[in-house]
């Protein structure tokens, strides 16, 4: 294999070489070439300039080849007819939309996957999974750009509280797709198995071996024993993959997103405080929807870090003599009135749904812009399972909030301090309370309390 890989790779390096010289259509040493050869010569280069000649099954079969590294790039009718699917004009504004969100993504992906080794084609997967889009919400509430289910999130330690959901978080999503998928591989031995596993559940897998009476099996002996989806899902995969290897070559171009339009990369920056996302923007002259998409795990624009637990905050690349403004924002007087920007409000009256026929509790959480275990908590459901008829309570977010997010004072009460109390037994009693934000609201940098101390307490 490793001796077909470079020899397929020379034969590529020799015909461009020649490519090259013949554009040309002289060699170094002088010779000119004649009027038959120009006309070849130019028949050829019009060959390779179409990208329809990229596009041919043996064509195709070769560059699967040459690009396979560790997962296995296979090459059949149904991994064609998905790359007709991509490279058919419908599909084209897609990708160039694709190809400019990856100039972001991607290195981020690159850099986890290498950290845990797993392999770095993966990434492609991200593109099946979500469109590269870490708000994307599933019918059935799997979320962000790997799409974890909640449960799954849990498993594999996302944080999923009030104030971050951690599967929205680039980094910290893609590190448990590739503990996920590290695993799926040490049980199944196949590279294609364990990505199969991350559409259906390993549980899916290992019941399609067992019907199959294979004992080693690769995904195509027991495709059709798979869930339909599924069936399509690695398919789907590697066709993606020779795509975007070859989008120049197929006359793709990326378009920029429009967050990263006039930036020079981004700094990585960890904020160990309760700080509005508002208030960094001010201090480091940057745009607030600009922040809030390079930070998309933050439910309410707010960074809930703490010295026992900083949270990771992306910001364009600035000039570092900014942060002396960030620096200030920081450390501000935290008994000074403290004013947030929320990317969405509330109403004061609740909003109910009726459910109809064919709605699950995911339709309805993205329909309404929010999550789905909030849903749960709001109705007190042990479960996703609803019927039509039944009515929901809904917190629905302020329309135009993505365009203007309003100021609102943070809601707090007091507490007197009681002998034989807790931060811990303190914030229990109040909802949406934590040790670290009370600590945060009242300046307190031990968990040492006494008795007749007033504290604020932020309140959800």
């Amino acid at each position: 294999m490793i001796l077909k890989k470079v020899s397929a790779l020379a034969v590529s390096v020799l015909f461009c070489v020649q490519l090259t010289q013949a554009n040309s259509l002289s060699n170094r040493d002088g010779k000119n070439y004649s009027a038959a050869e120009k006309d070849s010569i130019e028949k050829e280069t019009a060959v390779i300039r179409d990208p329809s000649w990229h596009l041919s099954p043996q064509n195709i079969r070769k560059n699967l080849d040459t690009l396979q590294t560790v997962v296995p790039l296979t090459y059949n009718n149904f991994v064609q007819s998905y790359i007709d699917a991509y490279t058919s004009q419908r599909y084209k504004n897609h990708l160039s939309k694709m190809m400019g969100l990856a100039q972001y993504y991607f290195p981020i992906y690159e850099r986890v996957f290498a950290e845990v080794d797993l392999p770095t084609e993966i990434k492609y997967l991200s593109i099946i999974e979500s469109a590269l889009n870490p708000h994307a919400v599933s019918r059935v509430g799997a979320t962000g750009p790997w799409q974890f289910m909640f449960a799954t999130a849990k498993s594999f330690n996302l944080n999923i509280d009030n104030y971050v959901d951690e599967r929205k978080d680039p980094y910290a999503a893609s590190y448990a797709a590739a503990a996920y998928l590290k695993d799926a591989y040490e049980e199944f031995g196949d590279w294609q198995l364990a990505i199969a596993s991350y559409n259906c559940g390993k549980g899916n897998v290992a019941r399609a071996i067992q019907r199959s009476g294979l004992s080693k099996p690769d995904f195509w002996s027991i495709r059709n024993y798979l869930p339909r989806e599924t069936r399509n899902y690695v398919p789907a995969y590697i066709a993606m993959t020779y795509v975007l290897s070859n989008a120049e070559a197929l006359g793709l171009a990326p378009y920029a997103a429009d967050f990263l339009a006039d930036k020079e990369g981004t700094d990585v920056i960890l904020i160990d405080k309760f700080i509005p996302l508002a208030g960094v923007a001010e201090a480091l002259e940057l745009d607030l929807n600009t922040l809030a998409t390079l930070n998309p795990a933050y439910k309410k624009n707010i960074i809930n870090g703490s010295p026992d637990s900083p949270k990771r905050l992306i910001v364009p690349a600035v000039d570092k003599t900014a942060y002396a403004s960030l620096y200030a924002a920081l450390n501000n007087p935290t008994n000074a009135p403290v004013r947030v920007m929320t990317a969405s409000n509330t109403d004061s009256k609740p909003i109910y749904h009726t459910v109809r026929r064919g709605e699950s509790l995911g339709l309805i959480a993205n329909k309404y812009r929010v999550e789905i275990q909030d849903l749960r908590v709001w109705n007190q459901l042990k479960k996703n399972t609803i019927v039509p008829g039944q009515r929901l309570k809904i917190s629905q977010p302020n329309q135009n909030s993505s365009q203007s997010p309003r100021k609102s004072t943070v809601n707090y009460v007091t507490y007197k301090v009681k002998r034989g109390d807790t931060l811990s037994g303190i914030a229990k009693k109040h909802r949406g309370a934590t040790v670290q934000n009370i600590k945060a609201m009242n300046n307190i940098r031990t968990s040492s309390i006494k008795p007749g101390m007033t504290l604020k307490i932020n309140q959800l």
